[in-house]
């Protein structure tokens, strides 16, 4: 029997405004808020590790209409601080559900409210930006949420990929032929499954690795490229594994990066990155390639951005976003290596930039 909401709980967030809806799993999280735009994939967000220590909103008003499977998840669990949607459907009406959303919220211990104005909530974020927020069901405890809310850690400067990364490597291997597959080193700085499950669906063989692995170490694997994934957090914080990738693209091994890993590569050519003031969150935005003028839709999640005027000239733009102007990918000139802010795996969708794996795949060197 479905799970339905039983007690009033609240958004608050830092500027002091307060929304209140209903518990749709109990609870207090604190986070940075930010809205999402997709109109499926719930599951998949949740499960993604590059919304660590946030807080979603969902624009689409409703949610949990096919409920959930466990073979859609991105990581081992939930990283999604809460979730917030208008209206949680009770029951699924997909023969493919194998448990209802707030069924699955209660039992992954993700606090979550409904009957949020969440069209309210969004204007709020897109005019004064993202901003660090608790969703809570302690009503009688406002005075003390906010003062706790208050002296809670901002994004800016927040390194978060150790909480993410796995603990020690694991193989992946194609389902034929894997002695002559191309090997793959993946680093884990948050990575969705659905980037290590592309590239073994086009017969690779993928190693993956803790975030600190040093470049010496994957070197040593012998693998043919390596894979720089997404991840939560700032970036620039990111020292040592900045360092790393520095090495990995003077080592002329071929690399791609993806979303965090994106944001690397440009600092690790000396450019730098900024807050973006709600960053993108969803399934809808227009990304251009600036070599050929192909226009895709991408699936996106990312807070910060790479300053394309802090970047040398042994590295160019190769992507735009056509919402904001933002960079969305980099090429480095001399060097087999390049990256895409966006996420070509998607999950959810849309796919329109699945291609981006055989490109890598096709700058293996021949084995």
């Amino acid at each position: 029997m479905a799970l339905t909401d039983v007690r009033e709980g609240l958004l608050m967030l830092e500027d002091g405004s307060v929304f209140r809806g209903l518990c749709a799993a109990p609870g207090t999280a604190f986070g940075e808020v930010v809205f999402n735009t997709s109109m499926t994939g719930y599951q998949e967000i949740l499960t993604d590790p590059s919304y660590r220590r946030q807080i979603v909103v969902m624009t689409q008003p409703h949610i949990g209409n096919y409920g959930t499977q466990r073979e859609v998840e991105e990581s081992r669990r939930p990283w999604a601080e809460g979730f917030i949607a208008r209206r949680f459907t009770p029951r699924s009406s997909s023969h493919r559900n194998e448990l209802d959303l707030v069924e699955y919220l209660h039992e992954r211990q993700v606090p979550a409210l409904s009957g949020i104005d969440t069209r309210a909530v969004v204007r709020r974020l897109r005019d004064r930006g993202a901003m660090r927020g608790v969703v809570s069901d302690r009503l009688g405890e406002v005075d003390k949420l906010r003062a706790e809310l208050l002296a809670s850690p901002q994004m800016v400067g927040r390194a978060l990929v150790d909480e993410v990364t796995v603990d020690e490597r694991r193989v992946l291997e194609p389902a034929s032929d894997p002695q002559r597959a191309p090997h793959i080193a993946l680093y884990d700085f948050g990575a969705k499954e659905s980037i290590a499950r592309h590239l073994v669906a086009r017969g690779a063989r993928v190693t993956v690795l803790p975030a600190r692995t040093t470049a010496a170490e994957c070197l040593a694997l012998g693998a043919d490229g390596v894979m720089l994934s997404n991840g939560p957090g700032d970036p620039e914080p990111l020292g040592s594994i900045i360092d790393t990738v520095r090495e990995l693209v003077e080592s002329g091994i071929p690399l791609f990066g993806i979303c965090l890993g994106h944001q690397l590569l440009g600092l690790a050519m000396g450019g730098r990155t900024f807050k973006m003031k709600f960053g993108h969150h969803g399934g809808n935005q227009p990304v251009q390639d600036l070599d050929n003028g192909q226009v895709v839709i991408t699936s996106q999640n990312h807070g910060f951005s790479v300053d394309p005027e802090s970047l040398p000239a042994s590295v160019r733009v190769s992507h735009r976003n056509l919402n904001d102007g933002t960079v969305e990918g980099l090429a480095v000139s001399d060097r087999p290596a390049f990256s895409v802010q966006f996420h070509p795996e998607a999950a959810p969708g849309p796919h329109d930039a699945l291609g981006l794996f055989d490109r890598f795949l096709e700058s293996l060197p021949a084995r």
